[in-house]
């Protein structure tokens, strides 16, 4: 017959549980310091070589793309606030909040053509002319990181992708399942019809017609009724830039 432990040993396996309890507690304090040690001279590189390569950061947009990439590995974010080393540094604060001006004066001035959704390379071409040939060139990532900087002023402003487009929203709202397929049909075209939407989704009637009409109603889509072959065409200003640019390479 096995033998229960007595209270001794009882005793005694919980001092054991208790040590290696504690033991485990200071090897995981030891390592967080190890860990915060290592970010501080990660953090002290990253400023030095900030320091080196200041001009690289700000002229060339795939440098400062990959420099907020190393930023982002230290936890280090150069655009969390307008104060600070960074901003002195690297001015960011004033280059993306520039940005960001000039993005959201793009996105109105389009809006009665486009419903709210831009291109992300129109816009950023847009932005390009609008700052002139003298200005810092910006890239698509630059372009990303200050909408993401606009999310908090709310308006609805976001990057999203719609196959293998990316779109920039300026107006309040969401694109559901149905509307981002449509979407995606019209890449390549810049327009879908109905026949044409339920041909490739299988869709009812009712729900085809819902969908398109409310791209229309939001201003999204505009109406053509003058193809060739009489067949009423929804148009989508957004997806023009990327398809004409397709057809010419």
């Amino acid at each position: 017959m096995k033998r229960r432990p007595g209270i001794q040993g009882l005793q005694r396996g919980a001092q054991t549980r208790d040590h290696y309890k504690q033991l485990g507690e200071a090897v995981q304090q030891t390592k967080l310091e190890h860990m915060k040690a290592q970010m501080a001279v990660f953090k002290k590189s990253l400023e030095e070589f900030a320091i080196k390569h200041r001009n690289d950061v700000r002229q060339d947009p795939v440098f400062r793309a990959q420099f907020h990439t190393m930023c982002a590995n230290v936890g280090v974010d150069p655009l969390a606030s307008n104060k600070g080393m960074w901003a002195q540094l690297l001015g960011f604060g004033d280059f993306y909040y520039e940005l960001g001006v000039q993005i959201v004066e793009a996105c109105l001035a389009t809006r009665a053509q486009n419903g709210g959704l831009m291109d992300l390379e129109a816009l950023q071409r847009y932005v390009q002319r609008r700052r002139g040939s003298l200005a810092e060139p910006v890239s698509e990532d630059d372009i990303i990181r200050a909408i993401d900087k606009l999310k908090k002023l709310g308006g609805g402003y976001a990057v999203f992708q719609v196959g293998k487009q990316r779109l920039v929203r300026s107006v309040p709202g969401e694109l559901n399942t149905d509307k981002n397929t449509v979407l995606e049909l019209a890449q390549g075209k810049g327009y879908v019809s109905q026949q044409g939407v339920q041909e490739a989704t299988r869709w009812s009637d009712t729900r085809t017609k819902e969908t398109l009409w409310s791209l229309l109603k939001e201003g999204l889509a505009m109406l053509d009724d003058g193809a060739p072959d009489r067949q009423r065409l929804f148009w989508f200003p957004c997806l023009e830039s990327a398809s004409s640019t397709a057809q010419q390479q």
